[in-house]
């Protein structure tokens, strides 16, 4: 097109624009991620740091399958709780965007607070209404259910119900943007067409609104797979998922290669299972 500017990083403005940006990713984001890839190569002994550089950390993580099993149990969980998060949140969201919007303003201030709210305190929460004696089972024994029916604390179960209420409100928000943003009258020639409302749901209104499903699903695991309050707490600690783990290798056994080494794992992983999820889903697209 006549009048448009091509710029390229050769141009010393856009550079200089650039710079602070730059140095910003690189002193908070590759330099720590640079230092914790050193530290993989080095041992502790006597709570000490040792610089050795060699491979004996590495050679423990893929030695025993222990560190593994947590990985996969951390992963199984993080992706049922997008599942969770994914299906509860798209009848929220499409009421918020749709058949509540008087009260849009109230009801998005209500799940603001979820994320100002301390997750310590909504983690404690859980536990005392979840416990034996707890408001859980009062109300069902008020109702005439036998004591203690709600017996699923300290289970993978409650810390699936604790991961799931702290990140719904990251799947209602990007999945109401999306809705929000959807053409109105592409849903209605959808009815002139004569499609019911729930083909229409299905074949205009979910294919739009995609790109906030995807985005709340990847942002819903790339912080489920980092959680540690919610096992420890509502888990009880009898199945660690990968976080704690880290947490305790790094606090408990004060060992900052191995600490160091989970992490990086941990990260390799989640990122490669969203590249390979995000080229799929790419393939797909290209399909059709």
């Amino acid at each position: 097109m006549d009048g448009e500017i091509t710029r390229s990083w050769r141009d010393p403005e856009l550079f200089v624009k650039a710079l602070p940006s730059v140095l910003l990713q690189t002193t908070c984001f590759l330099a720590p991620l640079l230092m914790t890839f050193i530290l993989t190569f080095q041992r502790t002994r006597d709570f000490q740091l040792r610089w050795t550089w060699d491979l004996a950390t590495w050679t423990e993580i893929f030695s025993k399958p222990h560190y593994w099993t947590i990985l996969g149990h951390t992963l199984f969980m993080a992706i049922a709780c997008v599942i969770v998060c994914i299906v509860l949140a798209l009848p929220i969201a499409y009421g918020l965007a749709t058949r509540f919007k008087a009260y849009e303003n109230e009801i998005k201030t209500l799940i603001t607070f979820a994320f100002i709210t301390d997750a310590t305190l909504k983690t404690f929460g859980w536990v005392l209404f979840l416990d034996k004696k707890g408001g859980a089972n009062f109300l069902l024994s008020y109702i005439g259910f036998p004591p203690e029916t709600v017996a699923f604390l300290f289970t993978d179960w409650a810390t699936l119900l604790g991961m799931v209420y702290n990140l719904l409100p990251f799947a209602i928000f990007t999945i109401y943007l999306s809705i929000d943003n959807i053409d109105r009258s592409l849903i209605l020639a959808a009815y002139d067409a004569g499609a019911s409302k729930f083909r229409a749901h299905w074949e205009v209104t979910l294919p739009l609104c995609k790109p906030g499903i995807w985005a709340g699903s990847v942002l819903i695991f790339l912080l489920g797979v980092g959680v540690f309050l919610e096992p420890k707490v509502l888990g009880g600690g009898k199945s660690p998922m990968s976080a704690e783990l880290i947490r305790q290798t790094f606090e408990t056994r004060v060992n900052w290669p191995l600490g160091a080494a989970l992490t990086l794992v941990l990260m390799i992983v989640a990122v490669f299972i969203v590249l390979l999820f995000t080229r799929v889903a790419g393939m797909k697209r290209a399909a059709t």
